[in-house]
């Protein structure tokens, strides 16, 4: 079946079976009782990661474009969804139903925000898209910081000093407390669901990348000046990419925000911190590698807990690793080393069929 097919269907495939088969046996493995508590609870940030590593490769690989604010737009999905989820938590019944409804929410926000920061931001190139798109983060992060929302029986309430200025009745709840954030959000996320949206990530992210529009992007990539001179509206296939990008990591958001029970927009969460880690992530997987962008997120998000019990050298043996990631993706050597050893294979591969 595979042998009928293109090359790119071919590796799309792959891509799925991977994926599918790694689901696949962590289920057993859960299931079994095989993996420990503290590896059970990576599973769904595992997938959070996965997801945003797949969009930023959207603008970083497939675009071309340096973004630093990706944990801005993870921030606008978490706590959109977050706030609709405590506000209709025992309104709307069944919670799948109720998630659903906050994932829409929570990319359609982030991508209306991706439309509106991409029009004015993807005017610029380089390092000036890079510094704007980095300032874009931390501000939706301190905006978030300093509102303080409230509800009782007279509707919402809003403020910008402390929770006491709302003036809410004695029985009124606070949605939003500030640097506190948002706590009580239902927890409905899970690893079913996270490989579900993985795979709704690449279904989107890969038809697109094959489609008219994916191969209008890849030529700006290259050459913006030869794809504006042949009728490619520049600034027209940037927006789809950016905005699409900045939805998918939204719905990531909503995957994070709906795994923990207190939500707070702080540095290590959504700052600049956590816009490195995804880029960092991108890059070590192979820069418009989708595939290399889930197995690098995997791996480096394993890492640290895998070396836990190494204690001070724990960091030392994650950087070492880095750099050898880094090396054998990046490095001419390696790279003529590896395509080498490919066309061994390949020739090998071709022998035995031809036998």
């Amino acid at each position: 079946m595979l042998k009928n097919m293109n090359k790119t269907t071919k590796n799309n495939m792959i891509t799925y079976l991977m994926v599918i088969v790694v689901y696949a046996v962590i289920q057993v493995l859960v299931t079994s009782g095989s993996l420990s508590s503290l590896f059970t609870g990576l599973l769904v940030p595992i997938c959070t990661y996965i997801i945003l590593a797949i969009s930023l490769n959207l603008v970083v690989g497939f675009l071309g474009e340096l973004s630093l604010g990706h944990a801005g737009f993870m921030c606008i999905g978490a706590f959109t969804s977050a706030f609709f989820s405590k506000c209709m938590k025992g309104v709307i019944e069944p919670d799948l139903l109720r998630f659903i409804i906050a994932l829409l929410i929570g990319a359609v926000c982030a991508g209306i925000f991706g439309i509106l920061i991409g029009i004015p931001v993807l005017r610029l190139n380089g390092d000036y898209l890079a510094i704007v798109t980095l300032a874009f983060g931390e501000i939706i992060k301190n905006v978030i910081n300093v509102f303080y929302i409230g509800k009782d029986s007279k509707g919402l309430h809003f403020s910008m000093k402390d929770s006491v200025s709302l003036n809410m009745e004695p029985d009124g709840k606070i949605l939003l407390n500030g640097p506190q954030g948002i706590s009580g959000t239902p927890k409905d996320s899970t690893f079913t669901i996270g490989f579900i949206l993985i795979l709704i990530t690449l279904v989107i992210v890969l038809n697109l990348i094959s489609s008219r529009t994916g191969r209008a992007i890849m030529a700006i990539r290259d050459d913006r000046i030869a794809a504006e001179s042949v009728g490619i509206n520049i600034t027209k296939y940037k927006l789809i990419a950016f905005s699409l990008s900045a939805a998918i990591a939204g719905m990531a958001g909503v995957l994070y925000s709906h795994n923990l029970s207190s939500l707070m927009a702080t540095p290590q969460n959504f700052g600049y911190n956590m816009s490195i880690m995804i880029l960092v992530f991108v890059v070590l997987g192979g820069i418009g590698s989708v595939r290399g962008s889930i197995i690098a997120a995997a791996i480096l998000t394993l890492l640290p807990e895998l070396l836990r019990g190494l204690s001070n050298y724990r960091m030392l043996i994650y950087a070492i690793v880095l750099i050898v990631m880094m090396l054998f993706n990046w490095a001419p050597k390696a790279i003529e080393w590896r395509e080498k050893h490919l066309a061994k294979f390949k020739q090998k591969k071709a022998v035995k069929e031809e036998a």
